[in-house]
């Protein structure tokens, strides 16, 4: 069996946690410190029914929950978007990254 990839690993238990209806899992490594092939910063962008009727922090901490282990050992930087999907259609455009400021490239 093949390892997986920390993306892969990341969507996997996204996807068992969550049950979404949209999920993105986009490997920022590149734009910070690390080097070539890391997986340490990510963007998640998750839809799930399980946000509905939840404030911003009860949905991010489903998605800490889930991915608790990845964030105690392999995960340095993580991006969340979470929105339910009743607000989906009208947030779908505004989910763009911030550019990296050098962190400790300066």
């Amino acid at each position: 069996m093949m390892k997986q990839s920390m993306a892969e690993r990341v969507e996997s238990k996204l996807r068992a946690a969550l049950t979404p209806t949209h999920l993105e899992v986009i490997n920022e490594s590149h734009q910070h410190s690390s080097g070539p092939g890391a997986e340490s910063h990510f963007k998640v962008i998750v839809v799930s029914p399980l946000f509905e009727g939840k404030n911003l922090i009860e949905q991010q901490r489903l998605v800490y929950s889930a991915l608790a282990e990845e964030l105690k050992a392999a995960i340095h930087a993580l991006t969340l978007k979470t929105v339910p999907p009743s607000k989906w259609q009208a947030a779908a455009a505004a989910y763009e990254s911030p550019a990296c400021r050098g962190g400790s490239k300066s």
